[in-house]
């Protein structure tokens, strides 16, 4: 009996609903319907949670086969939450322009080294697309972290691109603008979310 079978019996043998045993487990409704249906396995926490609750070993919950295919989708998980985290903190890190001297501006005949904060000797246009640059990395690295556990399809599909996107302009932005300082710490962010991706591919 595959696992998907045991779970419904072992929910219908406690007259339990589907509702409620996600209650008990602290899950949502459709990954209990989506365990039952075959579409997938519970982490191992839940899996743990599972095995207690109705009173039977997690080996008696599994097959062999079954086992290597929970700890395979478990180590790929612990990679997509690592990776997110790394995307997020680094995203977040980029706040650091509005407080340290990464960018320079020319005060009479000499160029001065400023904060984001203090840039005022450029043209507006260029000040605002870099605040709106900066602004939406920082945003888009606040989000990766709290919304670890969104599995909506759109988040799930895009926030790394969104993140790679708005890095690469970010850096592009600067080179153009004649930053190096700024677009050598987005390049190197860059590089590092490029090699985490194709790694973890």
């Amino acid at each position: 009996m595959e696992f998907n079978e045991k779970l419904q019996e072992l929910r219908k043998q406690k007259e339990l609903t589907q509702e409620e045993l996600a209650e008990v487990l602290f899950v949502s409704r459709s990954a209990i319907s989506k365990w039952e249906a075959g579409r997938g396995y519970p982490n191992i926490d839940s899996l743990k949670a599972i095995a207690k609750y109705f009173g039977v070993t997690i080996d008696e919950l599994l097959s062999g086969d079954e086992l290597l295919t929970l700890a395979e989708e478990d180590t790929k998980q612990r990679e997509k939450h690592f990776r997110d985290l790394v995307f997020g903190l680094l995203d977040c890190s980029i706040a650091l322009f509005f407080f340290l001297p990464f960018f320079g501006q020319k005060a009479d005949t000499i160029i001065q080294e400023v904060s984001l904060l203090f840039l005022t000797e450029i043209a507006p246009y260029l000040r605002i697309a870099y605040f709106v640059v900066i602004i939406g990395m920082i945003v888009s690295g606040i989000l990766t972290l709290a919304l670890q556990n969104c599995y909506q399809a759109f988040w799930v599909n895009n926030k790394r691109k969104i993140s790679l996107v708005l890095n690469a302009v970010g850096a592009l932005l600067f080179i153009i603008s004649l930053q190096p300082y700024a677009a050598a710490f987005l390049f190197i962010f860059l590089v590092i979310k490029v090699l985490m991706l194709v790694k973890w591919q």
